[in-house]
């Protein structure tokens, strides 16, 4: 089969999901990638054949996403020319991890598209989720990158065509040991708000990765660092815990090494406050934002908190031999008539 995948590029959890697939699916298959948003640090090092701007959100600096800023940057006109003008005709299968080109240009041009996220596994009613969803959200999540069918990942497989997360390999080979630091990476906060709350923390090691620095800086006992992938394994392997925003694969990673967590979503963003939820019932700590109180809540958890041990087993392999049935013939397995072949 010939496949081109959409990753989405706002956030680094897509690309890294994409780097452990994509190599099983060459083994067989010609894949050609394509890329849209410009929030990510994490590289793939392979050849990138479409590359688009996009429509992501932009982090703001105090914990949300900076509205105005995504605004800014949305170029509307461009991104529905490219999805007019993107040519799928040489591709058996589209498969796109919540990236809104290739999945809309699918639907333009009547190809089969299978949704490959962990955004697809918030449709479905045993997941746990927030209260007060907004009215908009499931419109949001089936409309933003509209697929055939879809597969999700998530912390547990709630049901079935919902998988446990793909872990990359650095972390599923490393061994886990405790150096005592807590690493930190909540990119929706600007190091200029963090600094002061672990300053005032003087008896913990401190290494935040932080989105605005491109090198090290020390500050007593917080150390400001670039977010790096290596260095970002290496600490994260090595932690006594991890302070970090609610997304999906850094806190699914650290459980999968034993880690105590402790998570803060990310406000006006509902995917997180699931996730948050979803965590919190595993056993990761919680608050639902940095505020007078979160320094209590955090030297708690750094006193008393236990670690949370998800390790689950590798969804690769199944996943291969489902995209290879759904490619090779998707107008007899689409719109759910092979969910019952979707577990492990």
């Amino acid at each position: 089969m010939k496949i081109l995948y959409g990753i989405q590029g706002t956030g680094n959890g897509h690309i890294s999901r994409a780097k452990e697939i994509i190599p099983h699916l060459r083994k067989y298959n010609q894949v050609d990638i394509l890329i849209s948003g410009t929030q990510a640090e994490v590289q793939l090092h392979w050849e990138i054949k479409y590359r688009y701007h996009g429509f992501g959100f932009v982090f703001g600096k105090n914990g949300g996403v900076d509205i105005w800023s995504t605004w800014k940057n949305l170029r509307t006109f461009e991104l529905i020319k490219d999805i007019v003008q993107l040519n799928l005709d040489e591709y058996d299968l589209i498969i796109s991890d919540f990236e809104p080109i290739s999945a809309w240009s699918a639907k333009l041009h009547g190809k089969p598209c299978l949704g490959l996220s962990h955004q697809a596994s918030l449709l479905n009613p045993h997941v746990p989720i927030a209260t007060h969803k907004p009215f908009w959200m499931d419109f949001f999540l089936r409309n933003y990158a509209p697929s055939t069918d879809q597969i999700g990942f998530h912390f547990n497989s709630y049901d079935r065509g919902i998988f446990p997360p793909v872990i990359r390999k650095e972390i599923r080979e490393a061994t886990p040991i405790n150096e005592g630091h807590i690493t930190v990476y909540l990119p929706a906060y600007h190091d200029e708000v963090l600094l002061p709350l672990f300053l005032n923390i003087p008896d913990v090691e401190w290494q935040v990765f932080c989105k605005s620095r491109r090198h090290i800086e020390t500050h007593r006992n917080v150390q400001l660092r670039p977010v790096d992938g290596d260095d970002f394994t290496k600490s994260l392997v090595s932690c006594g815990g991890i302070l970090c925003g609610a997304g999906f694969e850094t806190p699914a990673e650290a459980m999968y090494l034993g880690k105590k967590v402790f998570v803060v979503p990310m406000f006006n963003q509902y995917e997180q406050r699931c996730n948050a939820v979803a965590a919190h019932a595993i056993g990761c700590s919680l608050a639902s934002q940095i505020e007078s109180s979160f320094t209590y809540k955090l030297r708690s958890w750094i006193e008393y908190g236990k670690p949370v041990v998800n390790k689950q087993e590798d969804p690769i392999p199944a996943l291969m031999k489902l995209i290879d049935k759904y490619g090779h013939k998707p107008e007899e397995n689409s719109q759910g008539n092979w969910i019952a072949e979707l577990t492990l």
